[in-house]
């Protein structure tokens, strides 16, 4: 056997874990990339300089779930890939579950200015939805393309929904500090930081429940689009990191409120199909 047909067999036999070394190497070492002259030279890092790894960083999922897609499942796999990104059909039902996010930032924001502080008021920074739609379309092939439906092959999607979703939080380590509108979040780096992946973790199983009933990557990345988008154009710009913090972690735990009554219904397959 060549070296390249041992290093496919060795990527075939470790499908999954392949996937996040090689995610978080291109995106981590892009991002660092981006930010080396600053630390090379002992300066802070700009919020530009910051804003900037999030391109960078896109290519991760997008690039190792093309690519290992093409390794582990051959050109067959690929098409397949390519064929669930553009599944648009599904019923009125899924495309309405691209308002919980929105929907869940605005019920936590406008309680919250309410009853503790007119800062929480929502933003209306709507260019923000593009930012929405390039991360869902890029990092969705990876996430949900390709990792998700591997890790969901023992039956159990809401555990590995839970599983991703944790590595989706974590991937965004390099630029946490830039998300948000409170940045840099200081001494509340860490609590903002769980607050934040607690989210997202609740999210990927919002996002890998409407995956695993339509099969459609293209839903996932609307999802995607509508998450980050909304918490994008929404995210009030006043607060400080303490209230930025308080904020996520609320939302967290309206979105886990929600994947408790979707896990009540759908778990453990997160799907209602029966073999």
């Amino acid at each position: 056997m060549s070296m390249v047909g041992k290093e496919q067999g060795l990527l075939r036999r470790h499908a999954v874990g392949s996937y996040f070394v090689l995610t978080f190497a291109i995106s981590w070492l892009g991002a660092l990339a981006v930010v080396a002259p600053r630390l090379l030279h002992g300066e802070p890092v700009p919020k530009f300089s910051g804003i900037l790894m999030f391109p960078v960083m896109l290519l991760g999922p997008a690039v190792s779930g093309i690519l290992l897609t093409r390794v582990v499942d051959g050109g067959t796999g690929l098409r397949e890939l390519f064929s669930r990104m553009r599944r648009v059909q599904a019923g009125a039902w899924w495309y309405a579950t691209l308002l919980i996010p929105p929907v869940l930032v605005l019920i936590v924001l406008l309680g919250l200015k309410t009853l503790v502080s007119p800062v929480y008021a929502p933003n209306r920074f709507f260019v923000g939805v593009s930012f929405g739609i390039v991360a869902g379309f890029l990092e969705e092939i990876g996430w949900t393309g390709y990792a998700f439906p591997k890790m969901a092959r023992t039956g159990n999607g809401l555990g590995a929904a839970i599983a991703l979703g944790v590595l989706w939080g974590t991937w965004h380590v390099p630029v946490i500090d830039f998300l948000g509108t409170a940045t840099p979040h200081g001494g509340y780096w860490l609590e903002y930081f769980l607050a934040f992946t607690a989210a997202m973790t609740a999210m990927r199983v919002l996002i890998a429940w409407t995956y695993a009933n339509t099969k459609s990557v293209a839903l996932a990345q609307l999802m995607h689009a509508s998450s980050t988008g909304s918490l994008v154009v929404l995210s009030p710009g006043a607060v400080t990191a303490r209230q930025e913090t308080v904020w996520y972690a609320v939302y967290a735990a309206a979105l886990w409120l929600v994947v408790a009554l979707v896990a009540a219904r759908y778990a453990p397959e997160l799907t209602r199909e029966t073999a």
